[in-house]
């Protein structure tokens, strides 16, 4: 998948805001444990938490459920943050490589921040990406609870084109038995074939008659140091969520 332009990553913070009341948001970040059949001499490398063996699938999703890019091959044994730090993209990122626009103001403000992508506890967080308060912090804190809230919702793209990348594609309800680099093969097609098919506004016929469990698992959480800046940014965002300009109508409803 080609990295996107400026005009691209634009395009998807404006859908941000319009659809999911997130600013400045350039898409949600996700991973899961494809299960593999264990490869031939490969020890341990592929196996994961839950005792099978896998090839993790790390996606970045646009605000219409579209994969924006995709990072395959880590072994199932690398079950941590680490694997978006070594991802293609998660390097890009980090070395700011990735066509990310500059930063902008947030809506109704003169408070700049920096363009960022949201991901769940598995991730570090980082200036550019959002991660939620830990649970043990935001007791009695409404402030806190409204940005995970407000994360949570943003966040929630990725999980809609995960289930619809597994309604669509059978393979991923049961181990797949290839050579890692055609099981690469395989769901690099699938996420193609995903972005075709909302891109076109296909229909798939019995998409949500099957109520099956996919064979695959979510990244573990993981803790970890961040940076002073990282903090301010999450801050920065949570005081605009609770502010008059960022506020939904109807969000406290989600705590009374």
């Amino acid at each position: 998948m080609p990295p996107p332009s400026v005009q691209d990553w634009e395009k998807i913070g404006d859908d941000f805001w319009n659809k999911w009341n997130f600013p400045n948001c350039l898409g949600a970040l996700d991973g899961k444990h494809v299960e593999i059949f264990a490869p031939p001499n490969s020890g341990s490398q592929f196996f994961n938490y839950k005792r099978t063996f896998s090839i993790v699938l790390l996606a970045l999703v646009d605000a219409n459920c579209k994969f924006i890019a995709v990072d395959l091959g880590s072994y199932g044994k690398n079950s941590d943050g680490g694997i978006f730090a070594n991802s293609n993209f998660g390097k890009a990122l980090e070395m700011g490589k990735f066509n990310v626009p500059k930063e902008k103001n947030l809506p109704g403000t003169q408070c700049s921040v920096p363009h960022v992508i949201v991901g769940d506890e598995a991730f570090p967080l980082k200036t550019y990406l959002l991660r939620p308060f830990p649970g043990s912090t935001i007791n009695g804190d409404i402030e806190k609870q409204i940005f995970n809230y407000r994360l949570s919702r943003a966040r929630r793209v990725s999980e809609n084109a995960f289930g619809h990348l597994v309604q669509k594609f059978r393979i991923y309800f049961r181990s797949i038995n290839l050579l890692p680099e055609n099981v690469d093969n395989v769901i690099l097609t699938t996420c193609i074939l995903h972005n075709y098919i909302k891109e076109n506004d296909l229909i798939v016929q019995h998409l949500d008659l099957v109520e099956i469990e996919p064979n695959w698992g979510n990244l573990p959480r993981q803790g970890g140091n961040a940076h002073n800046s990282a903090f301010l940014v999450r801050d920065t965002y949570k005081q605009f969520f609770n502010s008059e300009n960022g506020s939904l109508s109807w969000q406290m409803e989600k705590f009374v």
